[in-house]
């Protein structure tokens, strides 16, 4: 990791830090759109030419039988079973509590006002299943969706030889999901953006996905028969705040649980001590040489950085700037620098709240805000799945109270037929 003083940098040079390693997208998007445009035209037919050329895809029936479910939970081990369900008994209480409530505001007599909230009628799931394959993102995205009372709610993941890996599939059936096809990368997207005669399309897209899967969400976003989507997910990010008092160790890795996600996963290190810091980089060193994805973490340590501050002020504030999608406050006293946090996806307070903890089992939801998004915006709720409706209702009294309001506001902004729709009611 490339280490900083922050006392000596200027505010360019500080800003420059928070920059993530650029994706250079245009080229990724010269590859992405033909594919959607055949999938557009020809939809199953194209979506599975290229499950068999970038995934080898094995067979036609891309559909997960009942009985692959089946044998999915029962060839599972019990320990691995328990885990997820226990997982997923603690997600589903975290987010019942999301669940929004309707209002109702009588605004003066005679008009009342409400806003009520409805479910996304077709939810499409992106579970990826590159280097790693992801149970615990089933589990983030599907129970939401459950909550939220989707109708229909479809899961899509690359198979390998045309098999999905047991833990997913049977998280998926915890999840309630019941139409799984064994597809993924663009392709998947486009498909569930754009269906076929066999296959409906979906309202909105979540999930996150490498590059391409990125590029095909963004694109079929912008298109008018495409669908939305939920964010733009980038690579993995993480920022530790230690101060003298942490453990090392934890705070390694830590650091190393979002560099072995992939080489452009980026992780940052800030202390108010030069000597914590010399300790934590000892103990990368010495974890890094165990971990079976070594290869992984040492490229993305290589995009990450270290940087030493004046105080934890200092650190929390720059982390502000960043606005990271993990935020670990491993320092003493950590809860009393919890309302100076402003711009994270989620934060872990405390030496023994490891960020692993949220992406598996605490409750709380691991698909965030990256790039810098968690300025603007939170993670995955029960609310992504759902849209909200304002309802009005006035009576004839209520309508004459506000008519001269209505009146004179349609006619400054010249719109004579929203006026005439207002005084034709009181003509007779």
């Amino acid at each position: 990791m490339k280490k900083y003083f922050y006392k000596n940098l200027t505010v360019q040079e500080l800003a420059g830090l928070t920059k993530r390693p650029a994706v250079d997208f245009s080229k990724v998007f010269e590859t992405v759109h033909p594919i959607l445009n055949d999938i557009k035209k020809d939809g199953l037919k194209a979506a599975l030419n290229y499950a068999k050329q970038f995934d080898s895809f094995i067979g036609e029936e891309i559909r997960v039988s009942k009985k692959e479910f089946r044998e999915a939970e029962k060839n599972l081990d019990k320990k691995t079973r328990k885990a997820l369900q226990i997982a997923a008994k603690n997600i589903e209480k975290f987010h019942k509590k999301q669940l929004p409530k309707p209002y109702t505001v009588e605004i003066q007599n005679g008009i009342k006002c409400s806003r009520e909230f409805r479910a996304i009628e077709n939810a499409g799931l992106y579970i990826p299943g590159g280097s790693a394959v992801l149970p615990s993102t089933m589990l983030m995205l599907g129970i939401p969706a459950r909550i939220a009372g989707c109708k229909r709610v479809v899961v899509y993941s690359p198979a390998k030889e045309g098999k999905v890996n047991n833990p997913l599939l049977y998280a998926a059936e915890i999840c309630g999901i019941t139409e799984f096809y064994k597809i993924g990368g663009a392709q998947a997207i486009g498909l569930m953006a754009y269906g076929d005669s066999s296959i409906p399309k979906v309202n909105k897209i979540f999930g996150p996905g490498n590059q391409y899967v990125t590029a095909a969400k963004l694109l079929v976003s912008i298109d008018p028969e495409g669908a939305a989507i939920d964010m733009a997910a980038g690579p993995s990010e993480l920022v530790v705040i230690a101060d003298r008092n942490s453990n090392p160790a934890f705070a390694a890795l830590d650091l190393l649980s979002q560099a072995e996600h992939g080489p452009d996963s980026q992780v940052v290190l800030l202390s108010d001590s030069e000597e914590m810091v010399s300790k934590i980089n000892l103990e990368l060193l010495r974890q890094l040489e165990i971990l079976p994805r070594k290869e992984f973490a040492e490229k993305s340590l290589e995009n990450s950085i270290s940087l030493i501050t004046e105080d934890l002020i200092q650190a929390v504030n720059f982390s502000n700037m960043y606005a990271p999608e993990h935020l670990i406050l491993n320092i003493k006293n950590a809860e009393k620098y919890r309302n100076e946090i402003h711009n994270a996806g989620s934060v872990f307070i405390g030496g023994f709240s490891p960020e692993s903890a949220g992406d598996y089992a605490s409750g709380t939801n691991h698909s965030l805000p990256t790039s810098g998004y968690a300025r603007i915006t939170g993670g995955l709720t029960v609310e992504s799945f759902m849209k909200s409706m304002t309802f009005q209702k006035l009576s004839r009294k209520g309508l004459k109270k506000i008519a001269p309001v209505i009146e004179t506001l349609a006619e400054a902004e010249g719109l004579e037929a929203h006026k005439r729709a207002v005084s034709i009611r009181f003509k007779n």
